[in-house]
């Protein structure tokens, strides 16, 4: 149940750089915002909410902020209202690109996009082209310093599909229903939980050997996360270690 495929998807979040850190914030409010439009503003009714409002807090988003948003989307405060749209398209080794944005301008966001993929060596694709190759999940990183028995045997009665070795964490994969109830379960089990998500993860990955295409790949990805109405980007890339030791 154990594997290394870190590289499979890759999902970019920013760091601990104040100008970095606070483009996710940003990124993370509007997600609790539209999650409370949609759902409702109570957690324990709306599922997507708690998830969002937990990956908020896990990036350490003050809860002061996170309960303004939730007001905005429940209509309480004033808010913006954002339009989810999923663009499909290609990076350079027709390597597989899903990109989640929320906008309130659909043509200047999907001008942007199709901009950045075409100057870059992607291209953007039809709708379908490209989501028919990933599929939903629930992810729970767990610390390193947890024992992978016992995460594993934790995970396994309580809707874990697998346990993967990420180097820093463990990653626990499940379906996206389980994955609160995943978590509450290794943390009751004292068990340390670094963050957890619902995700898209590739059905099958393509293999980039290339050091100048993974450069290319991965500069692209950068510059997609960049845009300011993006809010996750996911792919089918898979870089060998040799490849991603000469990176380094």
């Amino acid at each position: 149940m154990s594997g290394h495929s870190k590289w499979a998807t890759i999902k970019h979040k920013k760091g601990a750089a104040d100008a970095k850190r606070g483009k996710l914030f940003a990124k993370l409010i509007k997600q609790v915002e539209v999650a409370a439009r949609n759902g409702g503003g109570d957690p324990d009714s709306n599922p997507t909410l708690r998830t969002m409002f937990q990956k908020a807090r896990d990036n350490s988003v003050p809860l002061d902020t996170i309960e303004r948003a939730v007001k905005r989307g429940t209509g309480e405060l004033e808010g913006v209202n954002y339009e989810s749209i999923t663009y499909e398209g290609y990076a350079p080794g027709g390597v597989a690109l899903l990109i989640d944005v929320l906008t309130d301008n659909r043509n200047r966001t999907g001008s942007e996009i199709r901009s950045l993929l075409t100057k870059n060596g992607g291209s953007l694709a039809e709708p379908g082209a490209v989501s028919w190759q990933f599929e939903r999940k629930g992810i729970v990183k767990v610390a390193r310093s947890a024992d992978e028995d016992e995460v594993m045997i934790v995970g396994l009665d309580n809707g874990a599909e697998d346990v993967e070795d990420h180097d820093e964490v463990w990653q626990v994969t499940s379906e996206p229903g389980e994955v609160l109830s995943l978590r509450t379960a290794l943390e009751e089990a004292g068990i340390k939980v670094e963050e957890s998500d619902s995700t898209m993860m590739p059905k099958n990955t393509i293999p980039v050997t290339d050091p100048g295409d993974v450069r290319a790949v991965l500069r692209l990805i950068d510059l997609i996360d960049d845009q300011e109405d993006v809010q996750d980007i996911y792919s089918n890339i898979d870089i060998p270690d040799e490849v991603l030791q000469t990176l380094s």
